[in-house]
């Protein structure tokens, strides 16, 4: 078995060599990005689920999608601590130089890029982040009020003519969006709502963790008339066999059944998690087909690798008292908790657990599907959580 050829991708936001069991939401989204091309009524959609469910690969994937078929798109992810002007700006300022070259919406592009330049200039006393290079001289008048609502809404709208004279639409594709602020987030959907009554054709594809439909509800009491919220989760086991399975036999390397059952068992059908078993069980194996035996092994070495980067990097965000916190989860089991449990077992009256709580979903670590309790935003944290913590000291 070579290395060199080994065909899994465990990193992250690494397509993986399969995509398995989304070609239905591929679909979907397909037919809302061209309903919207023509002016017709749909709904943006945002992709819901835990970390390590291919969320990323899978947004990157529906892009590819809709520039193959001739849409303009816009790629974001939003970090901590970065304001939505900023990240939209210089995205949309690409998209419209694309545009402008486009002889039938040459001057609504360039309209626009008037727009974007108000809009920059204006914003900018508040959102210090905003960096963005300037085509054209701000029109007046034009999306440069200086209130994010307004001009949000007048650049959509300026974008949007844009697109609809170039007879594509513009969709904005966005990551880790529960990492945008609330007032934020309702300028978006205003703005998002305004483009939709005048149809004009622009868009929102997004993917964030569970906690993002309470955010945009909060956001905006209309938002759930908005967007569609499909949940992403594991693969169903026979999604999952073929995530294993076939890049191995487009390679001539087969796996025994009950490696496979294993494999499964292990990972518990998280497609991030089949990457890196799948990689280990390759490297592991001398030959086909790759055996029982193997990917027991193999196990070992793909969980320290999960010890060390994608549940590691986690955790080393954590304050000692969020890591207290984490580890009484992780003691209950893997959830969801109701936080007087968790409370219980670090022997805290809840109201003191709250201020730790609400840090901890800020940080996107745990998440609440229901009032009063308590889940991991991350697969198997509280497995990870008892082997890197296994004595009683978080108790005290």
């Amino acid at each position: 078995m070579n290395p060199v050829t080994n065909p899994y991708a465990p990193g992250a936001g690494a397509p993986p060599p399969e995509l398995a069991g989304r070609d239905a939401l591929r679909e979907t989204v397909r037919i809302a990005i061209a309903r919207v091309r023509r002016g017709l009524s749909t709904k943006s959609l945002l992709m819901v689920g835990l970390r390590g469910v291919g969320k990323t690969v899978l947004l990157d994937r529906m892009r590819d999608d809709a520039e193959a078929s001739g849409i303009h798109t816009v790629r974001i992810e939003a970090p901590e601590g970065r304001s939505l002007p900023a990240l939209l700006a210089p995205e949309v300022r690409l998209a419209l130089l694309r545009l402008s070259r486009n002889e039938k919406s040459k001057d609504t592009a360039q309209r626009a890029l008037r727009a974007l330049a108000g809009f920059a200039k204006a914003l900018k006393v508040k959102y210090h982040d905003i960096e963005v290079g300037f085509d054209f001289e701000p029109e007046p008048g034009l999306a440069d009020n200086g209130d994010l609502e307004h001009d949000l809404q007048s650049l959509f709208e300026a974008v949007g003519a844009a697109a609809q004279r170039a007879e594509t639409a513009l969709v904005l594709f966005v990551d880790e969006l529960q990492y945008v602020p609330e007032p934020e987030l309702a300028v978006l959907i205003t703005a998002l709502h305004r483009c939709a009554q005048r149809r004009l054709p622009i868009t929102l594809v997004g993917a964030g963790l569970p906690q993002l439909r309470g955010q945009m509800g909060n956001a905006k009491s209309y938002a759930e008339r908005l967007f569609e919220f499909p949940e992403i989760g594991p693969l169903t086991p026979g999604e999952a066999s073929q995530a294993i399975r076939k890049p191995a036999a487009d390679l001539n390397v087969l796996y025994e059944d009950a490696a496979v059952s294993h494999i499964l068992a292990a990972t518990h059908c998280y497609p991030y998690f089949l990457q890196e078993w799948g990689k280990h069980s390759w490297d592991t194996a001398e030959r086909s087909p790759i055996t029982l035996i193997d990917t027991q092994v193999a196990s070992q070495s793909a969980l320290a690798a999960l010890d060390e980067s994608f549940f590691r990097v986690r955790f080393d965000r954590l304050t000692p008292t969020e890591k207290k916190y984490i580890r009484a989860m992780a003691e209950l089991g893997p959830g969801p908790h109701r936080s007087g449990d968790i409370a219980a077992a670090l022997d805290r009256p809840v109201s003191s657990l709250g201020p730790t709580r609400s840090q901890l979903i800020a940080k996107g670590m745990i998440w609440s599907p229901n009032h009063g309790d308590t889940a991991f935003t991350v697969p198997l944290f509280d497995e990870f959580m008892r082997r890197i913590w296994p004595d009683d000291s978080w108790t005290s």
